[in-house]
């Protein structure tokens, strides 16, 4: 990490790294592989972790630690998730058990600097040497003298160590062929064969798992589940958080929505959203709405009714309807132009640019697939939503609420 090293980086920035590449033979002092890794990572930084961009000696790992690490936004939503479960204390430790580039492990530890929590402690354990010494490195490069790296074993290291106010876990969710997975008996490490180990060490445990996890089913492994957490950001489900501690009643879900200028934290139970009444649309009125990914994962599709004041389209279909603007709607909002037919010719007719986007929710076809049916491009200001209406299969001419006035006119 020499001056020379960061000026090539930061001069270099903007250039193809597959040409780089070629061209190592051009900078013999410049490690050119590391350079690229530099480069690559300073740009996801910019939208991923933006805080860092002023850190010209902060080290990017490689590529896929990069892509598995959380963004700042879904970091600092566990920190604040942290100081609500601990209250206001003078003395709060937390372990990182899977640290991986170390962007958790950074904001829990930021958190002393920012609010002034003079024995916040935070151990970052991982298994991975590299990994470690780069969180070495920026350790000392972000100035947390209150964060400790420690290269092991996560679960050998936790027993030899004491109790913890948190412990966060976030298991490796690539099978050993490097597929995806989601339930955790398939992660590594397994949390489920942990489980003694980890709440005996821990008053909180939080674990993140694949925004692809059956609720049910993991609740029903965990046990002593006090919350979940469902974080989406930009309308896409990022993070579940399952909180396990002490605690009584049911388990609250949250879904928590953020991009920006948008935020919402909505929490429920599931006896809540059983007990509630949804109302059904017998026609669907002036605007479609769509709930938010979080709200789509979390289910409370009877409550949404009570809580924005809209109709539902069918039972199973998680779309909702009004006459009267409901804003803001914790999802997408669209303004209906026409019930239209789902052939060609119609909407042809109705689309002559032939771009938009096709929607289907509780319909008999995927949206790929309908929308090479009917001839569209994706793009465009237009929505073919198909969906069910009772039990009558049915599509929607949508726009946005902004360019209805627009979209009426030309119709």
């Amino acid at each position: 990490m020499t001056r020379e090293f960061i000026d090539f980086v930061k001069e270099h920035l903007h250039d193809d790294t597959s040409r780089l590449l070629l061209s190592a033979a051009r900078y013999p002092s410049i490690d050119m592989a590391a350079a690229v890794q530099q480069i690559e990572g300073r740009r996801m930084c910019h939208e991923k972790w933006p805080s860092l961009e002023s850190y010209d000696e902060f080290l990017y790992p490689p590529r896929l630690n990069r892509e598995q690490s959380s963004s700042e936004t879904t970091a600092e939503h566990k920190v604040d998730t942290i100081f609500k479960l601990c209250g206001d204390t003078a003395s709060l430790s937390v372990a990182d058990l899977t640290g991986g580039m170390g962007i958790d492990s950074i904001a829990f530890a930021r958190r002393q600097q920012n609010d002034h929590h003079p024995e916040l402690h935070v151990d970052y354990v991982e298994r991975d040497p590299i990994l470690c010494s780069l969180m070495e490195h920026n350790r000392n490069v972000l100035g947390l003298d209150n964060l400790a790296v420690h290269c092991g074993d996560s679960m050998e290291w936790l027993a030899t160590h004491h109790h913890f106010d948190i412990i966060y876990t976030d298991p490796a969710r690539r099978s050993a062929s490097g597929q995806k997975v989601a339930a955790f008996e398939a992660c590594e490490p397994n949390i489920l064969q942990h489980m003694p180990l980890l709440r005996s060490h821990c008053r909180w445990l939080i674990i993140k798992a694949s925004p692809m996890i059956d609720l049910g089913m993991a609740q029903q492994q965990l046990q002593e589940v006090a919350e979940i957490h469902i974080v989406s950001i930009k309308g896409e489900c990022k993070e579940v958080l399952f909180v396990c501690g002490p605690h009584e009643g049911e388990t609250v879900i949250h879904c928590i929505a953020k991009e920006p200028g948008v935020f919402y934290d909505i929490d429920f139970t599931l006896s809540q959203e059983h007990a509630a009444e949804p109302c059904f649309c017998s026609t669907v009125g002036r605007y479609l709405y769509e709930p938010d990914a979080a709200l789509m994962k979390g289910g409370p599709f009877n409550l949404i009714c009570q809580w924005q004041g809209v109709e539902k389209l069918a039972r199973n279909t998680h779309l909702y309807t009004s006459d009267h603007l409901v804003h803001p709607f914790c999802g997408r909002t669209f303004s209906v132009l026409q019930e239209i037919k789902l052939d060609r010719k119609t909407i042809a007719a109705a689309i002559p640019n032939g771009k938009a986007h096709v929607v289907t929710r509780n319909f008999p076809m995927e949206a790929a697939a309908l929308q090479r049916k009917l001839g569209l491009a994706e793009g465009g200001d237009l929505f073919v939503i198909a969906t069910s209406v009772g039990s009558r299969k049915t599509a929607f001419l949508c726009c946005h609420p902004s360019q209805y006035n627009h979209f009426l006119r030309v119709t």
